[in-house]
């Protein structure tokens, strides 16, 4: 499957400041939409679509700082930055700790807001690698069956096959084939690939 390439989502209810930085996206070959307000880009939103936002703090109706805290409850993990004035730096100080990335002040050199930009993509496609892995590990453990569970409990633990067989009372070469099946199941050939994996997912699951 391609990869879908990431987008620059521009909020903004000024017309001059959406042209003028949906032409600085173009001039450096990158996809861009522009929005006139955070209904219109809520409207449009789709969680799936890769990328980051770059907004005013201030606007009209919903502000900056409120569709923050909407994308927030609605889990979007785009990186936000904000395009703030001379007075709304205590505003933008807010939204950092509320999960922004960043935030630039008026009026910022093209190449400063570009390179802030590169970073909040980066930070995106890191952010979404990561959760396609999450999703894969939950799904491959979703397929052990409880005793497989229980044996992967113990492994993770550290302890051998003999000390296992021990605790759950079932043969060694019994507890060899669970835990071969685990390791096929959750498509890993080393113990420290497969203590790496329920790491990764331990806050989510019960192991």
């Amino acid at each position: 499957m391609q990869e879908q390439q990431p987008t620059v989502f521009i909020i903004d209810d000024d017309e001059a400041v959406r042209d003028s930085l949906g032409l600085l996206m173009q001039s450096v070959g990158q996809s861009v939409e522009v929005y006139a307000s955070p209904a219109d880009f809520l409207n449009a939103y789709n969680e799936n679509r890769p990328g980051c936002i770059v907004m005013d703090i201030r606007m009209p109706g919903m502000s900056g700082l409120e569709l923050q805290a909407k994308l927030n409850e609605m889990h979007c993990i785009l990186p936000i930055i904000f395009i703030t004035g001379h007075g709304d730096v205590q505003m933008a100080v807010q939204a950092i700790k509320n999960g922004a990335m960043n935030f630039i002040q008026k009026p910022f050199r093209d190449q400063e807001l570009l390179d802030l930009i590169n970073d909040g993509l980066k930070l995106d496609s890191e952010q979404r690698k990561e959760l396609l892995e999450h999703k894969e590990i939950l799904k491959r453990l979703a397929t052990l069956t409880d005793r497989e569970r229980e044996v992967l409990h113990h492994v993770v633990e550290g302890k051998a096959n003999k000390v296992i067989a021990a605790d759950i009372s079932l043969s060694q070469r019994t507890v060899e084939i669970h835990r071969s099946r685990v390791m096929e199941k959750m498509g890993t050939k080393s113990l420290a690939h497969l203590v790496r994996q329920i790491m990764q997912v331990k806050d989510q699951v019960d192991i």
